[in-house]
């Protein structure tokens, strides 16, 4: 099992394809369904035996909940704000552009 690269909070961006998020959650390896991990092409497909990140994500057109790879994400360092309607919801923004959990839902 790999540690995870990313941290809750952290602004990501997808590898391939033109999105990025806010990861809000992280799984140890792959735990999604079979029928997702099969709609994905097999030469893109990811490996199971890597952190999987669940992001409040965004694109040009709309704003939902992705489930990346590790393998597919770099740091987004743009320093723009997600504008994802549930991110405000959960974190804080801090000064350096990326997000925090607030004190309270740390107990």
């Amino acid at each position: 099992m790999h540690e995870a690269k990313f941290t809750i909070g952290q602004v990501v961006k997808h590898k391939l394809f033109p999105f990025r998020g806010v990861v809000f959650d992280v799984d140890p390896q792959f735990a999604n369904t079979e029928e997702w991990l099969a709609a994905i092409p097999e030469p893109i497909r990811p490996r199971r035996d890597q952190p999987f990140y669940h992001l409040f994500a965004e694109n040009s057109d709309s704003h939902y909940v992705a489930y990346v790879s590790e393998q597919n994400l770099l740091p987004d360092d743009s320093g723009e704000p997600v504008e994802h309607p549930q991110v405000e919801l959960v974190f804080e923004e801090t000064d350096e552009g990326g997000y925090k959990l607030p004190p309270e839902s740390l107990n």
